[in-house]
């Protein structure tokens, strides 16, 4: 994601977590609104962050993501991703994302991730 513009993060509490990004002129697709791609990206990343954080840092891999396109952004935008954790298991995350504009909603996802087990 720094190629992208970087992700600024950070904890709320112990289950929920904030991010932002600001649209620049190389997420746009062809219609010149922020690109279906760099959003799911960008809730990847941000979840993904959010899943890491949850468990004391450990690992997490992407085991699914649902997206739900709702609403459009362009360049200049704010966009604010909001994570709520659902559940976590030994091996499981379970969470609910958000990204907002402009404080209406433009993208949801529901998502599990895989928390790895290193050996040392």
């Amino acid at each position: 994601m720094k190629h992208n513009g970087g992700v600024m993060f950070r904890n709320i509490s112990e289950n929920e977590y904030e991010f932002k990004s600001i649209i620049n002129e190389n997420h746009l697709n062809a219609a010149g609104i922020t690109h279906g791609g760099y959003l799911a990206a960008l809730i990847d990343a941000g979840a993904g962050t959010a899943a890491h954080r949850s468990v004391q840092n450990a690992p997490c891999v992407t085991i699914s993501l649902d997206l739900k396109y709702i609403g459009a952004s362009k360049i200049g935008d704010e966009i604010i991703g909001h994570v709520k954790i659902l559940k976590k298991t030994k091996t499981l995350v379970f969470l609910f994302c958000e990204l907002k504009c402009n404080n209406k909603i433009i993208t949801s996802a529901s998502g599990v991730w895989k928390i790895l087990k290193i050996n040392s």
